[in-house]
């Protein structure tokens, strides 16, 4: 919003150091305005980058910037896995129905925005908990944004739909009727942990239900959880994200996510049995499966966390380490940058 100066006292702008008008030659906007906090851009700075041009398409239609993780078709089922193999839930006139276990993204994401479309069977069976039961998790299975049939159904208050499960009850109940298409766009800020791995900050969620602000920006406690609280565990901010099978068939519908800040390399949770294949003594050095999907590289006696950017290579958050590797061959390419021409080769034991 612009606002006139016209009635600000002269000496009142010059004490406040404002420009009365752009500086000449170059994009709008000033250089000698009061800095921001953080110190690196003025108000109104004219070299300040502009936002990214994103296409929007309509209300739940994927925009131009985002990752489209299911959308009828068979091909997208191939984001998603069920105990690190292929995704066990079947597709039905283009949504994917509960059963056979949860269902998680292949991709790992951290703060986001994720639309999901959720139907509830009809007609309805049981009441409370045992009626429309899933969930959307992130942290793969921490936290959960409860989803149930919560259309004249009485359940516990932080158990109904579109509940931090077990922490916060909606502020609103906008539940449809089972059968209907019912919508979640949701943020989702993850916590952080220190190089201790102490909690640095809490994770934080705002939901809307059906377009309609459910939870507003709220800070979890915890993981959440039935019947009890348990602390923040260390995990890696990148996470995937997950689908309940709680015993209901609900139907999942036009999933996509959009990464929120700076653009980032892809990151994935591979199988155990691909993690165990590259894992253990080659003879420059050793890597060590951790949890959540991680690998680390011992380097003269440091060790250091990497993470996996394919199904193949992985590398560091902290150092420009990146390693390929060929389980068939038992060898391990490591490289410091994206130059593999120069990599060392490890041969595994």
């Amino acid at each position: 919003m612009h606002r006139s100066l016209a009635l600000a006292p002269l000496s009142l702008v010059a004490a406040l150091g404002l420009a009365l008008a752009p500086q000449q030659g170059q994009a709008p906007g000033y250089t000698d305005t009061p800095l921001l906090p953080g110190g690196e851009w003025h108000v109104h700075d004219s070299r300040r980058p502009s936002p990214v041009a994103v296409q929007s398409f309509g209300c739940g239609k994927a925009p131009s910037d985002a990752i489209v993780l299911f959308d009828g078709s068979e091909a997208s089922l191939f984001a998603w896995q069920s105990d690190g193999g292929a995704a066990k839930w079947k597709i039905e006139q283009g949504a994917l129905v509960a059963g056979g276990g949860n269902l998680s993204t292949r991709g790992a994401w951290g703060d986001c925005q994720l639309h999901v479309e959720w139907a509830a069977p009809t007609p309805p069976q049981s009441d409370s908990q045992g009626r429309g039961n899933s969930g959307v998790f992130f942290g793969f299975g921490r936290y959960e944004v409860q989803v149930l049939d919560s259309y004249n159904n009485k359940t516990y208050a932080d158990g109904s739909a579109a509940s931090v499960y077990g922490q916060y009850p909606p502020l609103v109940n906008v539940a449809l009727a089972p059968g209907q298409w019912q919508t979640y766009d949701i943020v989702w800020t993850a916590p952080r942990f220190d190089a201790e791995g102490k909690l640095a900050s809490k994770a934080r969620l705002t939901v809307l239900h059906n377009g309609v602000v459910v939870q507003n920006n709220v800070e979890l406690t915890g993981p959440t959880g039935w019947v009890g609280r348990v602390p923040y565990p260390t995990h890696p901010e990148r996470m995937p994200i997950a689908f309940q099978d709680h015993g209901n068939p609900v139907r999942y519908r036009n999933v996509w996510v959009r990464e929120l800040g700076n653009p980032r390399q892809k990151e994935f949770m591979l199988p155990d049995a691909v993690l165990d294949s590259y894992a253990g003594e080659y003879n420059k050095g050793k890597f060590t499966r951790l949890p959540d999907g991680l690998l680390s590289i011992d380097l003269g006696g440091v060790d250091t966390v990497l993470h996996a950017g394919s199904p193949t290579r992985f590398y560091a958050l902290t150092t420009d380490v990146q390693v390929e590797f060929d389980a068939e061959k038992k060898l391990a390419l490591v490289t410091v940058g994206d130059d593999f021409s120069r990599a060392m080769q490890w041969e595994k034991k």
